[in-house]
């Protein structure tokens, strides 16, 4: 295993301290943009600073995913397809570098060029850019690519159509895009797009395509072999037009990458163990210590890598859907977080190695504090005082079990919060005013067992309080349809976060999409001081007032109670064949799921 090599966190200050000081004072051509300042790599860089210019290129692998997939078209609402496709065969015209908070650097674009106030942003495609297919990437391609997705595309791509004044080509390959909507981050958004080829597309219904209707992109990898749910294979093209810019250069390292589909978490494992699959994610510590010592580990085969980050904890756990009546009060959330008795839950299954979410970004400047809020963060919270929980302004933590089975105290402490909601003990039930017994079905996915473990003891604690728990174990298909109907009580959440947040806060707690069918707003939040702390976060002109409505924010969605925290993923753990290499230098965003087929290289 290699030392910490993450390198303080230099890169999440350097671009973002620079602040509104150094932006120009005139709109002028770039080669990358920051959210604030300026980007830390100059116009002549020679590669991401965590990629390896000089890796070899070639050699296959094998990665695993579990559960099925019925599509091949990541930019539709329709279907369910390899989450890797949209990472790794399509790209836009800006790519994000990892090693800063959020600062993008030219792609399919050569150049960005922004106003002062950042009320449009134009792009300058680069002459040779073209689709796989070895068409020219033309601004009419991109034009579409923005309407199509803005209109038919995935709920993820819809937001920023609604901002957009207008689109339009002002040179052979620029294109210039005013925004109705004062937000610095548009401009960086839109550079996030991707690009899809408009004349593949004509007499076809984008939104309804069908499996063996694949988008044409213009990256590194193409699709090259594939059977419905079983596996997908991915070839590198070796006609790609980008392998020599600066941003590619040192990536995209693997000739092919396979991805085989294994029906629960268990079975990949033994596969993976077989020699089956060339690497595999880790998220259990203990398994990690105690599991992980099989022949071809004890040989140097496969060797075990632990890569850290800096990045906010994000929010793992059991998310409650407020949109059922028996939910909608903080009090019942606060009982059943009472109940989850973390203490003993995480050392049955992670044998206490991996320390609690304490809130959205904690384990990063733009957490909460502890205690009562102050400052500018009181300011931002002031206004919305009279609809806040209790413990958004006096300071919120999450409950602490003593660690035994019983949790005898937090229990007495849940029978009373519910008893004050009108939920009282009738003859073993828990039971409102009018009889209604209190139930709780949770959802979860087929293979998910360390989810099913947790339910399954805390099940225990619940019939402790009368409450009626079924949980339904389904597969992928069912469990992805079940949750964009927003159909459960409760059931597993994740959602990473990055060092800047930004428009994407809409989509996973705005109110605006909160009963949505597909929405990322599983909790159904729809808090006036939610949306507020997000249009401050977007509004903020400085870095101090960032942290201050990000702090804020936190604070609203912590104590409102919404998801049961559980434990977080503090370093990320890769298990890989040891022809597997990594570049020395690590980005500040660690393992995340571009990292290493990105900059990862084979070495026989």
């Amino acid at each position: 295993m290699r030392p910490n090599i993450l390198r303080p966190i230099r890169s999440v200050i350097t671009g973002i301290t620079l602040l509104l000081s150094s932006a120009i004072a005139n709109a002028e051509s770039a080669h990358g943009i920051a959210m604030y300042g300026a980007p830390a790599l100059p116009p002549d860089f020679v590669s991401l600073p965590y990629a390896n210019p000089d890796a070899p290129k070639g050699g296959k692998v094998v990665f695993g995913n579990t559960g099925g997939y019925n599509s091949l078209n990541p930019f539709v609402q329709k279907g369910t397809p390899p989450w890797q496709l949209r990472f790794w065969t399509h790209e836009s015209l800006m790519g994000r570098s990892w090693d800063e908070p959020f600062s993008l650097y030219g792609l399919l674009a050569e150049s960005v060029e922004t106003a002062p106030d950042r009320s449009w942003v134009e792009f300058t495609l680069r002459e040779n850019a073209q689709f796989s297919d070895g068409t020219p990437v033309t601004v009419e391609d991109v034009i579409w690519s923005y309407e199509i997705l803005g209109t038919e595309g995935h709920l993820r791509y819809r937001g920023l159509w609604g901002k957009i004044d207008s689109i339009e080509q002002t040179g052979p390959r620029s294109v210039r895009i005013t925004f109705n909507d004062p937000d610095r981050e548009l401009a960086l958004i839109a550079g996030l797009r991707p690009i899809l080829q408009k004349a593949q597309w004509e007499g076809k219904d984008f939104a309804d395509a069908t499996l063996h209707d694949i988008p044409v992109g213009t990256g590194p990898y193409v699709i090259d072999d594939y059977e419905a749910g079983r596996y997908v294979t991915l070839r590198r093209n070796p006609d790609y037009w980008g392998a020599d810019i600066p941003f590619r250069r040192g990536t995209m390292n693997l000739d092919e990458m396979r991805i085989e589909f294994y029906g629960d978490g268990t079975v990949l494992f033994e596969a993976f163990k077989a020699g089956a699959l060339t690497a595999v994610r880790e998220f259990n510590a203990d398994k990690w210590d105690t599991q992980y010592t099989f022949p071809s580990i004890q040989r140097g085969d496969v060797i075990k890598t632990e890569i850290p980050h800096g990045k906010p904890s994000g929010m793992t756990g059991f998310v409650i859907n407020t949109r059922k009546a028996s939910f909608d009060d903080w009090r019942v959330r606060e009982a059943l977080t009472l109940a989850f008795n973390f203490e003993f839950i995480n050392d049955t299954i992670t044998g206490g190695a991996q320390p609690r979410i304490t809130s959205y970004f904690s384990g990063s400047d733009l957490a909460m504090q502890p205690g009562e809020a102050s400052g500018r963060v009181a300011e931002l919270l002031q206004p919305f005082a009279d609809t806040l929980p209790p413990g958004v302004l006096e300071g919120y933590s999450l409950p602490e079990s003593d660690g035994s089975a019983r949790n005898r105290s937090n229990i007495r402490k849940a029978t009373a919060l519910l008893a004050e909601a009108g939920w009282t003990i009738q003859d073993g039930v828990l039971r409102n005013a009018a009889g209604d017994a209190f139930t709780l079905t949770v959802l979860l996915q087929q293979g998910d067992t360390e989810s099913e473990t947790a339910i399954e003891i805390y099940s225990r604690a619940l019939e402790r309080l009368g409450i009626q728990v079924t949980t339904e174990m389904v597969d992928s298909a069912q469990y992805t349809g079940r949750t964009s109907e927003l159909d459960f009580d409760m059931t597993f959440f994740r959602r990473a976060l990055s060092l800047s947040p930004g428009n994407e806060q809409r989509l996973y707690w705005g109110s605006e999409n909160a009963d949505t069918p597909g929405t990322r707003n599983l909790m159904g939040v729809a808090s006036p001081a939610v949306d507020g702390m997000i249009d401050a976060m977007l509004a903020s002109e400085s870095r101090e007032d960032f942290v201050a409505a990000t702090r804020a924010l936190d604070r609203v969605l912590t104590a409102g109670r919404y998801v049961i925290p559980i434990w977080n993923f503090d370093v990320g753990r890769i298990a890989h064949a040891k022809e597997l290499k990594f570049p020395d230098t690590l980005p500040i965003y660690g393992d995340g799921p571009e990292y290493m087929p990105q900059v990862w290289w084979f070495e026989e």
